[in-house]
Formats: structure tokens, C-alpha cells, sequence
């Protein structure tokens, strides 16, 4: 590592953003905006903590698939035909083509290049004129495959073979949500969309309780006031973390009734009903949990700047049979859709801020609690990776002494 900026002494000014809320300060900009701190980040972050892909109804049945792309590594996740999920690079290994685009149902992926074609298992199964090729063995040259875990019907990937399973160090967060049974909800809508800011500009935004009654002021949004979020307390070892924000009535729900107009999720208790449920799974996955409908979405960095984000709709089971309910779920959506806008041109002029020579790093309020968990998430995991990346220190060499 040769950044100017990746030193001891970067790396040591980030303690001050791992404070109690009260003493703590924002982390750097550059942390934003520099594309060898980004390069860094992969190293630090993505290529061993679990990343969220999608959810299990896109791959429902044997041969379904669905490509996706994080950090710059084209994926595609596929059932095969014992009903196993896959996640496996979707780059040939024998020119680097892809062997898959958008998503569908097949019997296997073939190169559209050379033919060489792959099983749902990543399995190299057909290498056409490789008859004269030296030492050629086909079970070499299998797609790479990640490590798959579900977890409340979201499949997670890791590129690090050796990583520790997700779901023990996420018990908090599972048990606050519980009551959605999010692995039996169903999927309604998802959209994608590529943006000019840093992941963690939308990730800190998604957490944020404190701009709720100010950015978002209006009959859309201020039934959930943000002096009324609360951020429980998140273990240095947990995987999530959580804000609950009370609402001023029972089933909260963004429409312009404010009221659930959808089926509320059936395990639902009172207190579950009357606030909003923030859900926070970093490097990719948050979730805006409403009693009758559940926004996720999947944020995919692709830069020191710019990302990709899924996101998805899931409602109760049976949701769907009411023959109103593309017309419900358009009135929460319109809804959504104004607020996401706000929250769409934040972010962009946050970025455009943290490029500024005067850009500082700021101080928190109170209600920014979840800010404060996501920096100490991420520091733990930059610091450890400087430690490891750094190397041990090299002696010092001293002159020999004359005479």
C-alpha cells in the first residue's frame, strides 16, 4: 500500500469516529472519495465479510439463475438440480467471457464465445477442439464458486472460503425482526439502479434518524418524528445492527394515509406495529420494515464513487391474492418514491461536499445513533486489514560506527 493517505497515522485519527456518540466525529472524506482508500476497503470489507445477492425466490426452481456484479466481480447465483443454491464467478475460464447475463431458467451456461460449457454446479462439462490441448483437465477449470448462506430467505456470498458463518452474529437483529418471518414473505417488486456517490453515503443515509423530520418533513413521513428513534446497543462481534423509530399511531405505513393498506404481517405483536423497524446489515443489506411491507435493499459498491443498489418489495403471504393490491402497493410506492427522491439528491450533493477542500469531519447528534455502531463496524475490520496489510515492521538499520 503506497497511498499517500494509507498510513499509521490515517489509520490511528479513525479512533475518534469509534467514540461514545457524544466525543465521536465523522470519519475522514477520503474515506469517501479516494479511489486507493476504496481499494483498500475491498480488501478490508468485501472480500470477507458476507454480501447480501438477492433473495431466494429468484432462484425458486432447478436451472433458475440471476447475474449480478459487486466490487467489479461478475457473479451468477443458480439453483442446481438438487435444489442447492450456487454462487459462483460468472467469468469462462478459458478467455474471461461471461458466461451468463440478466437472469432466466437453463439446463447449463455455455460461452457464447467458444462454447465451453458449465453445469449449474460451475462444473466445466463440454470443451469443444480441446482434443489436441496438452495436459488439458476439465475438472480445473470449474467456475470459481463463493460460500452461500441464507438467511431469512436473503442469500449472502463470500469470497473468503475460510469465513465464519453469518447467522451467529446476527441473533440480535434476527430476533428483533422475527416476527416478519421474512424467509415466508413474499417477494413483490425489485428495481436496480447505478449512482454517483460512495456506498457508504447511501448505507449512513439508510441508518440515519436524525434528517427523518427534517429533509423528509411532510404528511408522508411525519408520523415516525425522529425524536422518537431509539438505536439499541450492538455487541463489537455482531454482524447488524438496529433502529427502532416509535410512530405516532398503530401501523405506520408510507401512503398518503399513513396507515397500513396492505396485509399486516400476521406474527406481528402490538409494539412490532406501532414503530418502524430499521434493519442494518453492512457492507450490502438494509432493510425499512413497515407492518405491511418490507423495503430491502442491496447496496453493490463498484468504485471509490459510484454503486449499483437492488431494491426489492416483500409483503405478507397472500398479499398478492387481493385484487386491488398492484394498486395498494403503487400507492406505497408513489409514496416511497418522493421520499427515496430526497434522500436520491442528498446523497448526490453530500458527495459532491465531501470532495470539497472544506469538508471537515462533523459531530454527531443523538439521533444519529446508528451512524456511530457503523463506524465502529467499519474501523474494527480497517484497522485489523491495515495491521495485517502493513506487515511486521522492519528493523532498523544502523550504521556501523567508525573507528
Amino acid at each position: 500500500m503506497t497511498s499517500p493517505i494509507l498510513t499509521d497515522s490515517f489509520f490511528a485519527s479513525l479512533e475518534s469516529s469509534t467514540l461514545n456518540l457524544a466525543d465521536s466525529e465523522t470519519l475522514p472524506p477520503e474515506c469517501y472519495t479516494d479511489a486507493d482508500f476504496y481499494e483498500f476497503e475491498k480488501e478490508a470489507l468485501f472480500n470477507h465479510e458476507w454480501l447480501c445477492v438477492g433473495r431466494v425466490e429468484q432462484v425458486a426452481n432447478p436451472g433458475d439463475y440471476f447475474t449480478t456484479k459487486i466490487i467489479g466481480e461478475p457473479l451468477v447465483i443458480a439453483k442446481d438440480r438438487a435444489g442447492e443454491i450456487r454462487a459462483m464467478s460468472s467469468v469462462c475460464q478459458h478467455r474471461a467471457m461471461l458466461v451468463a447475463e440478466g437472469a432466466g431458467n437453463t439446463r447449463g451456461f455455455v460461452c457464447p464465445y467458444h462454447h465451453w460449457t458449465y453445469d449449474l454446479d460451475g462444473r466445466l462439462v463440454g470443451a469443444p477442439a480441446m482434443d489436441k490441448t496438452c495436459n488439458f483437465d476439465r475438472k480445473k477449470f470449474s467456475l470459481p464458486a463463493l460460500k452461500v448462506e441464507i438467511w431469512q430467505g436473503f442469500i449472502f456470498v463470500n469470497f473468503d472460503a475460510e469465513a465464519a458463518p453469518l447467522a451467529p452474529r446476527l441473533t440480535v437483529v434476527e430476533e428483533a425482526i422475527a416476527n416478519y418471518d421474512l424467509a415466508s414473505a413474499e417477494l413483490a417488486d425489485t428495481i436496480t439502479g447505478s449512482f454517483a456517490w460512495n456506498w457508504k453515503v447511501m448505507f449512513e443515509n439508510n441508518n440515519d434518524g436524525y434528517h427523518a423530520s427534517k429533509l423528509h418533513q411532510g404528511p408522508l413521513h411525519d408520523f415516525i418524528p425522529s425524536n422518537l428513534a431509539v438505536f439499541p446497543d450492538a455487541a463489537a462481534e455482531d454482524a447488524g445492527f438496529l433502529r427502532f423509530n416509535g410512530a405516532l399511531h398503530k401501523d405506520p405505513s408510507f401512503n398518503p394515509t399513513q396507515k397500513a393498506i396492505l396485509p399486516i404481517f400476521p406474527k406481528l405483536t402490538d409494539e412490532d406495529r406501532t414503530r418502524v423497524t430499521f434493519a442494518n446489515m453492512p457492507p450490502t443489506l438494509s432493510l425499512v420494515m413497515t407492518p405491511d411491507l418490507v423495503i430491502y435493499l442491496i447496496l453493490r459498491a463498484d468504485g471509490a464513487e459510484t454503486m449499483e443498489q437492488d431494491t426489492g418489495v416483500l409483503v405478507a403471504p397472500g398479499a398478492k391474492k387481493d385484487p386491488a393490491f398492484s394498486h395498494k402497493l403503487e400507492a406505497i410506492m408513489n409514496s416511497a418514491a418522493k421520499i427515496i427522491a430526497q434522500d436520491m439528491h442528498v446523497d448526490e450533493l453530500v458527495q459532491v461536499g465531501l470532495r470539497s477542500r472544506f469538508a471537515v469531519r462533523g459531530r454527531y447528534s443523538w439521533q444519529e445513533g446508528a451512524q456511530g455502531q457503523f463506524n465502529q463496524w467499519l474501523v474494527a475490520r480497517y484497522r485489523k486489514a491495515w495491521d495485517r496489510l502493513k506487515g511486521p515492521k522492519k528493523p532498523v538499520k544502523l550504521a556501523a560506527a567508525n573507528g
